[in-house]
């Protein structure tokens, strides 16, 4: 699929509109583990995954990590482009959590059709108006989500998105998903494990009943 089809906005611009779009854009295959954006330090540009799978996340002074949202195919990240937009000042890392292909648009050219084209314009305050939603049902979470009802429904997400009962993930990596400690999911999946709905393994945590898991997640 073309990636104009993706932007609802494309038939709205000019041809010259068009044709700066298309020569700015750049396409880029990353591997597993590869940092593409790490915020408004680089203003990386507008991101358009193609194929694969991104990971935006927030860490802190310490070196704690807490997901806030996942970049999948035809996905667009604008929180990579924040320079754009003043009031946009979010220092989240954009990292490729599978070898991923995208696209990237500069952000001069993107805010210089924001500025010509309204159209442009309103589909990025939409954008915009959708990620600030998943950050605020993030927060939602942390707030009022105990972390067994986290955890569970974090194991059946990245089940479905593997396509596999076996989770190859690390305690510490789910510990960065979740902006907790390896010490405290460790806890957590022994309990699940005492009580058979996972099984650990090194590097590993499969999954034995699905139907204790979604009604603990609620």
């Amino acid at each position: 699929m073309e990636f104009e089809q993706f932007f609802p906005f494309w038939g709205q611009l000019t041809a010259v509109q068009q044709e700066r779009f298309r020569q700015s854009m750049k396409k880029r295959t990353v591997k597993k583990g590869t940092i593409i954006s790490h915020g408004s330090r680089d203003c990386t540009g507008l991101i358009l995954v193609d194929e694969g799978r991104l990971r935006a996340y927030i860490s802190s002074d310490e070196g704690k990590e807490i997901t806030v949202f996942r970049l999948l195919d035809m996905d667009i990240c604008l929180f990579s482009a924040s320079c754009i937009i003043r009031s946009l000042q979010f220092d989240i890392i954009i990292e490729a959590e599978i070898d991923t292909s995208l696209w990237i648009i500069p952000p001069m050219t993107y805010k210089s059709l924001m500025e010509e084209s309204a159209p442009v314009a309103n589909f990025t305050n939409e954008l915009m108006a959708s990620r600030l939603s998943d950050v605020m049902w993030l927060v939602e979470q942390i707030m009022w989500k105990s972390l067994d009802k986290r955890v569970a429904a974090f194991l059946l997400e990245e089940s479905a998105l593997e396509g596999s009962d076996t989770i190859q993930m690390t305690h510490e990596m789910i510990a960065n998903h979740l902006g907790t400690h390896r010490e405290v999911i460790t806890r957590m999946l022994r309990y699940f494990q005492s009580e058979e709905i996972v099984r650990l393994s090194r590097g590993a945590v499969r999954l034995l009943d699905r139907q204790r898991l979604e009604k603990i997640a609620g």
